[in-house]
């Protein structure tokens, strides 16, 4: 009873934290922006935007191409182009809705300021059935859920070795295929290659699936409940799948993205907007977390072997051997 009065509010405290914390801290904090066009021009603008002390990390290109290629790359989240006619803002709604509309208020208040109006062209648009990236945004969950169901159950109905691993990597790549019909044959908010976003997704399941039944297989069933809290209460409001790491406060931005949720949002995003730029990183992350899952899997199941076969096995003694009767008296 103490046990339950207590651990249900500790929860309820840490889930408000982990959820509500980031929400309300939401600010640029170092977030990658280009100025595009010759030194002399740019100077200015620079100078305006550096005054929000920690915002945005400048980068500065020759020319709008270079700034383009830059977005595309995901090397930044959008760029001020600096004309003859004034400046252009150029963003990527599909790195962050948040993020471009952000970096539109920005430029159009400090253009104002000037007395200048502000172009803005949007160079990787989000699809057209998911304009704001709320869809995009709403995979994540499911997707952790998935994954620690799998390896809720895999652990729960007590599949070691061989078998759990297969049922692990079976469950993931059906949900990769289920989850992709959806998300993009179906509600239209992801528009890159078919099958590459399938993988992205199976990976992602599959990381988080073998990170539960891996900590389950070492700790026993309070390692479900461990790698539930990691993924559900830390993993899904870090990964900043709606937003942008550089918008959530520290430690929150940079630990998202160490853990499946983060990476495997990171790694579909560039998947399927942006032909898979800057997907390396988070495609190793969801390798790594799902190779030492597995990994715990198979030295789980060769403990419990080694554990069972070093038990020494006594057998019962055997009974005494019943005494013999006594001789009948003779008769007097």
């Amino acid at each position: 009873m103490i046990a339950v009065i207590v651990l249900v509010p500790v929860l309820a405290a840490l889930a408000l934290w982990a959820f509500a914390w980031p929400a309300a801290r939401t600010a640029p904090r170092d977030l990658p922006l280009g100025v595009a066009g010759p030194t002399a021009a740019t100077a200015q603008v620079e100078q305006r935007l550096e005054q929000r002390k920690g915002a945005f990390e400048l980068h500065h290109y020759a020319d709008e191409a270079a700034a383009r290629d830059a977005i595309e790359d995901r090397t930044v989240y959008g760029a001020v182009v600096v004309t003859e006619t004034g400046p252009k803002l150029l963003t990527a709604s599909a790195a962050s809705p948040l993020v471009a509309q952000l970096l539109q208020q920005a430029v159009a208040h400090q253009a104002a300021a000037e007395g200048t109006e502000v172009t803005t062209v949007d160079v990787v648009a989000t699809p057209a059935n998911d304009p704001r990236g709320s869809g995009f945004g709403s995979s994540v969950l499911p997707l952790a859920l998935a994954g620690t169901a799998a390896g809720a159950t895999v652990t729960l109905l007590g599949l070691r070795g061989s078998r759990a691993l297969g049922a692990l990597v079976g469950a993931a790549a059906l949900v990769g295929l289920v989850a992709t019909g959806i998300a993009h044959s179906w509600l239209g908010v992801l528009d890159g290659h078919w099958w590459a976003e399938a993988g992205v997704l199976s990976l992602s399941t599959l990381a988080v699936g073998a990170t539960v039944a891996g900590l389950a297989a070492l700790l026993g069933q309070p390692g479900i409940g461990l790698g539930g809290l990691l993924v559900v209460l830390l993993g899904n409001p870090f990964s900043a799948a709606s937003s942008a790491p550089q918008m959530l406060p520290e430690p929150a931005g940079t630990l998202g993205q160490w853990l499946p949720p983060g990476a495997g949002a990171s790694l579909l995003r560039s998947v399927s907007f942006f032909d898979g730029a800057a997907g390396l990183g988070p495609a190793l992350t969801l390798t790594g977390w799902t190779a030492l899952g597995l990994g715990a899997v198979l030295l789980g199941n060769l403990l419990k072997q080694r554990a069972t076969t070093s038990e020494p096995t006594t057998e019962p003694a055997p009974l005494p051997a019943p005494a013999p009767a006594p001789a009948p008296a003779p008769a007097s």
